[in-house]
């Protein structure tokens, strides 16, 4: 196992599409206790990008070009397919290196058992990008409901939905199910673990899918999920990548009051931009995408808690130096995993 203590992560990047080059590459470069080492694609034009970007970073082609550098290294973000991440993973850990796995963690269940015995018995820290827990829209409804405006949730509805017909331009447009496809495994992913963070371990589940003709492979497009928490709350989550009209990101009702937030978290479309993390203007929505609270007739806006996707890997870093828990428990990624196999059982 590989320990920086105080040291620089030495860190590389698997994969520069939107996963690498869009969330995982800028909050490493922009935090101190990482440098950015290796970055692996094989596209020549997103290798040129990169070396653009990070001039001192290396841009190797392959997987294999990368673990013959593993005695340098101490991180490796894996920004692949689903399908891919149970291979590398496995193979980083026998390497002794740290691993960050995008979601949906795995394309099964089984290998995230298996990946999860595998880091423990090498002693390195595994871990899963939920970053959405750092949403700023989430950590604002965090903190409503903490502070207890809205009384005894009764009913709480999340959706991520976007108009999208063209598709992706990636391997979500062909992944199969088998290989984590799918907007359940990609978007549910995320929806379902921040149910489960609000409200508890889920005690039951229903599911609907839907595929309207544009996945080649059957993967669902569409989905709605029911989930009954131990808490005795019920959630409703929907994710659709085809929706004409989008519905409100949270509506959440309570014994007191409502609360209901429209509008998609800022974070990803300002890195896609180019924002810094360390800029000032990172992560603050503006006054006009606050959600509201109250009761009909008588709202307030709720100023809305700046995003924080950087807190994952600060929370990384003091994990990997022996100072702090994982930012995200593998063990809880892989149970929102089964959540979403037992649905696909039977939708």
């Amino acid at each position: 196992m590989r320990n920086p203590a105080r040291a620089t992560i030495r860190t590389a990047v698997v994969g520069f599409g939107i996963s690498g080059k869009v969330f995982h590459a800028p909050l490493i470069a922009a935090d101190p206790s990482y440098s950015l080492d290796v970055i692996v694609t094989a596209n020549p034009e997103r290798a040129a990008e990169a070396a653009g970007i990070y001039p001192d970073a290396r841009i190797v082609p392959t997987p294999e070009a990368l673990f013959e550098l593993a005695p340098d290294l101490d991180l490796v973000v894996l920004g692949t397919p689903p399908i891919t991440h149970f291979d590398l993973a496995a193979t980083a850990i026998a390497h002794g290196l740290h691993v960050v796995v995008d979601k949906p963690f795995v394309a099964t269940s089984a290998h995230g058992d298996e990946l999860i015995e595998r880091a423990s018995d090498g002693g390195v820290r595994l871990t899963v990008f939920q970053n959405r827990r750092w949403d700023g829209d989430y950590l604002t409804l965090q903190k409503v409901i903490r502070e207890g405006g809205l009384g005894e949730i009764r009913s709480f509805e999340s959706r991520f939905e976007w108009w999208r017909p063209e598709g992706f331009g990636n391997w979500r447009d062909s992944a199969s199910l088998a290989e984590g496809g799918g907007i359940l495994h990609d978007l549910g992913a995320h929806l379902i673990d921040q149910a489960v963070q609000l409200f508890g371990r889920v005690e039951d589940c229903y599911g609907e899918t839907a595929n309207h003709g544009q996945h080649p492979a059957g993967a669902d497009t569409e989905a709605f999920v029911s989930l009954f928490h131990t808490s005795g709350v019920r959630t409703r989550l929907w994710m659709n990548g085809v929706a004409a009209q989008v519905g409100p990101r949270f509506h959440v009702l309570g014994s007191k009051a409502g609360y209901t937030k429209w509008g998609l978290d800022s974070q990803e479309a300002a890195l896609a931009a180019g924002l810094s993390p360390s800029d000032p203007a990172y992560g603050v929505d503006p006054v006009s995408s606050w959600g509201v609270l109250g009761t009909d007739g008588d709202q307030e806006p709720v100023p809305a808690e700046t995003g924080a996707y950087p807190r994952f890997y600060a929370e990384l870093a003091a994990a990997i130096r022996g100072d702090g828990p994982l930012p995200v428990d593998p063990a809880e990624s892989l149970e929102t995993l089964k959540v979403i196999e037992r649905i696909h059982a039977f939708a």
